[in-house]
């Protein structure tokens, strides 16, 4: 019976093991690290009988321990767990960012691979005696990334980076700015608008974050070759646990100002193939649709038609030339007009692009205008596609005709034909009438015209005495002019209040249109520290000062906190009345 009740418990214990998803996993100890550090690498799989382990191609990085194995199984509140484990100790050779390859292993006649790690290693740094050391806790968790989503496009692809804050749980952001933007040398590049600065949590690297998109921008490349995007820097003011508490036993946090650089990044762009191009090709990358359109086939001498060349699709819409097309000379042809409706998306340009000719003819007759083709290459089939439409015909069945020629250079005459109302009989008889005017002296307009300035004389001197009374006010006038300027600039706010992304952008969008219509500045480009100097030498008092920059650090550390309503209101009521007491002392 025994012996029964402990087959029994280990075929249970083994199915609970075979239950799970088999799965080779990769850890690191850390995702960054200096050019003086080491780090730990472990690869894990959930199952027994994985078999012939081959670890990763250790590039750019010296093993200086490992591998060593282990293997480990428990049982806690009835689930069954397996683990084993292959690691590592490395250490960087070069600074970088590196994506460390995958590992596999063997498992039921199938080869598992682990996923790639990515690891960014900077300079040397000092590394602290004291683990609380309050840089080395900010450098630890918080990291700048650029990611890009492709990293081998053809020439006139569009791809887009994506520059992401991530900070870990520990540590806490109450200010931000960027210092060094980057450039996109090689690049037609345009910004991609977001919804406000939205935290949300990913896993970065095999650890758990939350994380903030700083800047989306697309990017075109315009040549081919190894084109390099440069970092983006940023001056981040983190709070960090100092290992201590308080009386309660809250952790204490200290504050500290760091900069963080984003790794550089290296496109290889592509050049488009040379078989297979077809002589018409002017550049255009994407997926597209051609199409040649006239607005009227039959019209008259002297009428306008309209003669479209459309473009519609994705790809690089405003990197090529459209089609031109060709028409009989008897064809009076203006300069197209050009009419582009395009969206800019991560997936990069999308909308159409016209060319608008406006065709008048001048003689009778039926003339053709050619067909055209388009050309455009599809970087998802890595193919030339050419559209070809059909010829447009213009038949003109009234005006001039077209004067011939003899063999022996004679004009040919043409009779005269009447045609619509080109000619008239001369009228033999009319139907006038006389005109009937009132007279406007005595009528009742006159009288009304007569009494109105009786009766407008007292009102407009009872408004000018109210206006000198309102003027002679000049404290009362200064406070009404500030609230009306408050309330101008503050508008878009107000209408945010209730959605905390909306609302805080508005507000500190705000706050620097005021100060760069009233100091002639752009404040988005300067820091808080100059935009204070700046209100000092304007005289403002130091504590409006101090209220004004306050708004703005609110601005920034409610993005990543949850905000009541009650809160938004009060903030909004101290930007309102920090603009009227800096309006009333410039």
């Amino acid at each position: 019976m025994k012996l029964r009740f402990i087959t029994f418990i280990i075929a249970l214990i083994t199915t609970s093991v075979f239950a799970q998803e088999v799965e080779l996993v990769a850890k690191v100890s850390k995702n960054k690290l200096g050019l003086n550090q080491r780090l730990r690498v472990e690869f894990s799989i959930n199952k027994q009988g994985a078999d012939h382990f081959v670890p990763p191609n250790f590039k750019n990085f010296k093993i200086v321990g490992g591998p060593s194995h282990s293997v480990s199984q428990s049982w806690v509140n009835g689930k069954a767990t397996f683990s084993q484990k292959y690691s590592y100790i490395i250490k960087p050779l070069r600074k970088g960012e590196f994506n460390l390859p995958s590992a596999s292993i063997d498992y039921d006649g199938k080869k598992l691979k682990s996923k790639p790690v990515k690891i960014i290693v900077t300079e040397a740094v000092k590394i602290p005696k004291n683990p609380n050391d309050p840089d080395y806790i900010a450098e630890q968790n918080i990291h700048l990334v650029a990611e890009v989503s492709k990293a081998k496009p053809y020439v006139g692809e569009g791809i887009y980076v994506e520059y992401r804050l991530y900070f870990s749980n520990n540590v806490g952001i109450y200010d931000n700015a960027v210092t060094e933007a980057p450039q996109y040398n090689g690049f037609w590049n345009q910004e991609i608008k977001r919804d406000g600065s939205q935290v949300k949590t990913a896993m970065y690297n095999g650890e758990q974050y939350r994380y903030a998109v700083l800047n989306k921008a697309l990017l075109i490349p315009t040549k081919s070759g190894k084109l390099t995007i440069d970092p983006m820097k940023m001056d981040i003011v983190v709070a960090v646990p100092t290992g201590r508490g308080d009386f309660f036993g809250n952790p204490i946090t200290k504050q500290i100002r760091k900069e963080y650089t984003s790794a550089r990044k290296t496109i290889i762009a592509k050049e488009l193939p040379l078989e297979g191009k077809p002589e018409g090709f002017t550049g255009a990358v994407g997926d597209f649709t051609y199409e040649l359109t006239s607005s009227k086939n039959v019209l008259k001498a002297n009428e306008s038609s309209q003669i479209k060349v459309t473009v519609k699709g994705k790809g690089n819409l405003k990197l090529f030339e459209l089609p031109k097309i060709e028409t009989p000379k008897e064809l009076e042809v203006y300069q197209p007009e050009r009419k582009e409706k395009v969206k800019i998306t991560t997936s990069g340009l999308t909308g159409s692009v016209v060319d608008n000719y406006t065709v008048v003819p001048e003689f009778k007759g039926k003339y053709k205008i050619p067909k055209t083709e388009f050309s455009y290459f599809n970087p998802k089939d890595g193919k030339y596609h050419t559209i070809a439409t059909e010829d447009i015909f213009v038949d003109v069945t009234e005006g001039k005709e077209l004067v011939t020629s003899t063999p022996n250079n004679e004009v040919v005459k043409q009779t005269v034909k009447t045609t619509g109302k080109n000619f008239r009989y001369i009228q033999t008889s009319t139907s006038l009438a006389p005109i009937v005017k009132s007279d406007f002296y005595k009528s009742t307009l006159f009288y009304l015209l007569l009494l109105l300035p009786i009766i407008f004389i007292p009102i407009a001197i009872l408004i000018n005495k109210k206006k000198e009374e309102r003027d002679a006010d000049i404290i009362g006038s200064k406070q009404r002019k500030a609230d009306r300027l408050a309330k101008k600039y503050l508008s878009e706010a107000k209408s945010q209040l209730g959605n905390k992304e909306a609302f805080y952008e508005a507000l500190e969008r705000a706050l620097h249109n005021y100060l760069k219509a009233k100091l002639r500045v752009e404040t988005s480009d300067i820091s808080r520290d100059k935009i204070s100097q700046l209100l000092q030498d304007k005289n403002v008092d130091i504590n409006t000062i101090d209220n004004f920059i306050s708004v703005l650090k609110d601005c920034d550390f409610a993005r990543y906190t949850p905000i009541t309503n009650v809160q938004m209101n009060q903030e909004y009521e101290k930007a309102k009345q920090v603009i009227t007491q800096i309006d009333k002392q410039l």
